[in-house]
């Protein structure tokens, strides 16, 4: 059996995992019948966090666009000279992020990050 996302064989419903004390082993167990069977993994739920060396800006398709998103009149845009951008943070999920802020162009939409802010 699977240890992700377990049903009863029995009645089909969700199986739960508990501790049996007193063999000192997990078990998954149905709450409606008294189907249960001991887990071949330990772990009962693992939280892995997304990590990438370097922030990206990700998807900024028409963001230059987005009227709620602050402005800065005075960046200038590495692509085509021009002044002016939207700005915004990371919005990454990972153990360690920088409060990167990443700039989009109002004119050709070129997305970049602040080259005066070490990387």
């Amino acid at each position: 059996m699977s240890d992700s996302i377990a049903f009863c064989t029995e009645c089909n419903n969700l199986l739960y995992p508990r501790a049996d004390e007193q063999h000192n082993v997990l078990m998954y167990a149905c709450r409606n019948c008294d189907f249960e069977y001991q887990a071949t993994d330990p772990c009962v739920y693992k939280n892995d966090l997304f990590t990438v060396t370097k922030e990206q800006p990700g998807v900024t398709e028409d963001v230059n666009k987005d009227i709620t998103l602050p402005r800065d009149s005075e960046s200038q845009c590495p692509n085509c000279h021009h002044d002016g951008a939207v700005t915004f943070q990371d919005q990454g999920k990972r153990k360690e992020t920088r409060m990167t802020l990443f700039y989009v162009c109002l004119q050709c939409g070129h997305a970049y990050v602040d080259p005066a802010v070490p990387q």
